[in-house]
């Protein structure tokens, strides 16, 4: 596949065409322009967008970068494609990030590096080129562009060669790390020319076993004073093969750490010997295998007074049972200020032994095997020498008893800071005896269910983290930080038990809300975490999160995501910054009076609109009318019952003001009840009858009933209209029944309009649209104001009134 790739690559290149191919996009960005296509399946370089800083394409099957995929990328300041199949990166590929500050190529098929990858590479910082089966670095230097390289890992299971010259163009590094274990060919120098150099981490199991030669000149170009040195995957099990260090203590290296280390007391007490009077000041071991039965006499005649820390952890005694005490090792102990064993299945150290710890200030014992009867030993049952002791971890213990600890370490006059976490206390006593300097306690994982005073009033620092905490009620004047995640507590501690509080941690509790009446409390609190409960998300909670809990100077300080709702059911699952309540639900009462106010206001609109367009008339007039039909058909029914016809008993209905009544009464009634005799027109046609509500209507009767009756009664209706029938209202009732008769079934003889006075239609009110429509659309008589055509105008009114009559006859 590999030579498919770059015949594939170098014709393309022969023919000076770029084969163009189908990429795959990945959009997986964040606001900061980081983009995480890592685990994505990629077999080539996708797209992403070009405004990308920080590109992940990690842990992908990605076998070439073509000179193609990075092109559009020059903002480009961090690059990882680390763990891919990556063999064959165009020599060109790597031209247009020269911003790039980060370049992670490790863990990849690379047989061989070229030194025109890095040629425009100028800001380049950070290289990581381990796990790569290339032999060698090449010629010419592939890094001599890069002069502002800073970190610089290469080197793997196939690095056999490193020359003089390899390195040219590097100067100054703050650490070089190197993976040599197969190593075997070094040329004198070729790492010397780098300087300073901050920090060196060196893999040599190879050299240290078979080639003394290589290993020793390699540690000779690194070795200085001031530069610590971390050796990994060392097998010093024999003497012979820690003389490989003795060009390191020639150089007096100060700071030395092993990593995966195998060791032998012999070669313990050779190393020893090595460095004797060497101002080695910092020794570390992580990841130990120790081999042999502890024999350490030899030891004892070197001096180490250099030595200010010792760290050991991840050890593994081969053959424990026939391994003797490190007692003996125990002069080691008098010089250093920090000492940590951990996870050394340490069960005790001798009271003996502290007395020579005179300058500890520093003791980790953690992950180890003691108990209380051990610790009292190892503290000389409350009376220990460690008085200069500040700091002492023993969590991950066997530990029962915490009024036993507290009790052992009462005397440790400056002790601050104490950790005996995820031990097994389970319960706290009501007082305990603890050291008056003590600032700093963690009793996280120690499966307490409640608290007592025996906590120390003078904390500033208290971690109860993962116990089975209900609540917390103590008074803690002085505490600064207090971190109780992990718990059962169903609400915040109270805040005025903590004055000086400004950091609370209560995540994964069973918190339901918290409100600003809680957080108000809290007189100093700053920083707040409290994600990972079960919340109920009310109105209250919900605002209060996403307003971003604008409570005095409270902050959340975790993340947004950590805040997610149990409850109500609909919205389990969802985050709170997400969520989105129905506003009825948080503010009823302002919903409720906006509503009113809305509703009222629409009323007020609606109503204004009905009047204006006399809704309401309408109403009451349909309501009179149905109401004085009903009365009509009742009457109706009993006339027939009774036998008697229906008809019309007046030939008109008369409607007038009575302030017009001296021209109905003068005029009108006896002009058409009592024609006079020079009238022959009028004395050869028989007398009408009119009906008046002044002599017709019956009295004790409903006068709208009267007005409903006298019109069913009669044939015609005769409105006299004058600007005094208009302003009357029993006339307006007689119109609007008039108006209402129109829709039920006697629209066929319409009404007879007679004006007195000249009236326009638009004097009329605009509800009776029906009868100023008949206003202006039919013909009206109008009383003349002269004489000579009043007979013209009687003459007219006896034809409109009996114009059915003569119809009839002809």
């Amino acid at each position: 596949m590999f030579f498919t790739l770059l015949f594939t690559l170098s014709f393309c290149e022969g023919q000076g065409s770029i084969v163009k191919v189908d990429r795959p996009s990945c959009d997986r960005c964040d606001h900061s322009f980081f983009c995480n296509c890592s685990f994505a399946g990629l077999t080539c370089v996708p797209v992403v967008t070009e405004q990308a800083l920080s590109l992940d394409l990690s842990f992908n099957n990605i076998t070439v970068v073509t000179a193609e995929d990075l092109r559009d990328h020059r903002r480009l300041a961090a690059l990882n494609l680390c763990c891919n199949r990556l063999a064959v990166i165009h020599q060109s590929a790597f031209e247009p990030l020269w911003n790039l500050e980060d370049l992670n190529l490790s863990n990849n098929q690379l047989t061989a590096l070229n030194h025109r990858w890095f040629h425009k590479l100028e800001a380049l910082r950070v290289l990581n080129l381990l796990h790569n089966p290339y032999s060698c670095l090449g010629s010419p230097p592939a890094f001599q562009r890069l002069l502002n390289l800073r970190r610089l890992r290469f080197g793997g299971p196939a690095l056999e060669e490193l020359k003089r010259g390899d390195l040219a163009g590097i100067t100054h590094l703050e650490e070089l790390t190197v993976h040599a274990n197969n190593l075997r060919r070094y040329e004198s120098g070729a790492l010397a020319t780098i300087w300073p150099l901050g920090r060196v981490i060196l893999s040599l199991h190879g050299p240290f076993l078979t080639n003394d030669d290589v290993a020793s000149t390699m540690l000779g170009d690194v070795s200085y004073p001031e530069t610590p040195m971390i050796l990994r995957d060392l097998n010093l099990t024999w003497i012979q093969s820690v003389h490989n260090l003795r060009v390191a203590a020639r150089r007096r290296i100060r700071h030395l750490s092993f990593q995966n280390l195998s060791l032998s007391d012999m070669a313990t007490v050779e190393f020893l010997v090595v460095f004797d009077g060497v101002p080695l000041t910092h020794i570390s071991v992580e990841g130990v295998t120790l081999k042999g039965v502890g024999r350490w006499e030899k030891a004892n005649k070197t001096e180490h007074k250099g030595i200010d820390e010792i760290f050991v952890r991840d050890v593994e005694v081969l053959d424990i049972y026939k391994f003797a005490s490190l007692i003996s090792c125990g002069f080691l102990l008098q010089y250093p200020r920090k000492v940590s064993i951990i996870n050394a299945k340490v069960f005790v150290m001798p009271c003996f032994t502290s007395h020579l710890l005179k300058n500890l200030q520093y003791l980790d014992l953690s992950n180890n095997l003691l108990t209380d009867m051990t610790l009292a030993e190892t503290l000389c049952d409350g009376d220990s020498p460690l008085k200069d002791l500040r700091v002492l971890n023993i969590s991950g213990n066997a530990l029962k008893s915490l009024s036993t600890t507290s009790r052992l370490v009462g005397k440790l006059l400056r002790l601050t800071h104490l950790d005996v976490s995820r031990n097994g206390y389970s319960s706290m006593p009501l007082g305990c005896s603890w050291p008056s300097s003590l600032r700093y306690l963690n009793m996280s994982g120690t499966r307490i269910a409640s608290i007592s005073p025996c906590l120390p009033a003078a904390l500033e620092v208290l971690d109860l983290s993962n116990n089975d905490l209900k609540d917390f009620v103590l008074v803690l004047p002085t505490l600064r930080e207090l971190h109780l995640s992990g718990n059962k507590l169903l609400r915040l501690p109270p805040g005025w038990f903590f004055p000086n509080l400004n950091t609370l941690t209560i995540q994964s509790n069973s918190l339901s809300m918290f409100g600003p009446s809680e957080l108000r409390t809290y007189s100093r609190l700053q920083s707040l975490q409290a994600g990972w409960n079960k919340f109920v998300c009310t109105c209250d909670f919900v605002g209060l999160f996403q307003s971003g809990v604008k409570v005095g100077s409270v902050q959340l300080t975790d993340r947004e995501d950590d805040y997610i709702c149990d409850a109500p059911l609909r919205l389990q699952g969802a985050l709170v910054a997400r969520v989105r309540l129905p506003l009825v639900h948080c503010h009823p009462v302002q919903v409720v009076s906006a509503s009113c106010v809305v509703a009222l206001l629409a009323t007020a609109a609606l109503g204004t609109l009905l009047w204006h367009v006399h809704a309401f008339w309408y109403l009451r007039m349909m309501w009179a009318w149905l109401k004085a039909k009903h009365s009509s058909r009742q009457r109706r029914g009993l006339d027939q019952r009774g036998g008697a016809g229906v008809e019309d008993d007046f030939d008109a209905f008369v409607s007038y003001s009575n302030r017009d009544a001296g021209w109905v009464e003068n005029f009108l009634v006896p002009e058409l009840e009592q024609p006079r005799a020079d009238d022959e027109a009028a004395v050869r046609a028989r007398p009408m009858t009119l009906c008046l509500h002044k002599r017709d209507f019956l009295p004790g009767h409903w006068i709208l009933d009267n007005i409903m009756s006298a019109m069913e009664r009669s044939r015609r209706t005769i409105f006299v209209l004058s600007e005094n029938f208009i302003r009357s209202d029993w006339c307006r009732y007689e119109l609007d029944f008039s108006h209402f008769r129109l829709f039920d079934g006697v629209a066929g003889e319409p009404a007879i309009l007679i004006l007195l006075e000249p009236l326009n239609k638009d004097d009329i009110p605009r509800r009776f649209c029906k009868l100023r429509k008949l206003l202006s659309s039919t013909t009206y008589l109008e009383w003349p104001h002269g004489e000579e055509k009043v007979g013209e105008f009687w003459k007219a009114l006896r034809t409109a009134l009996r114009g059915e009559e003569e119809d009839g006859r002809n």
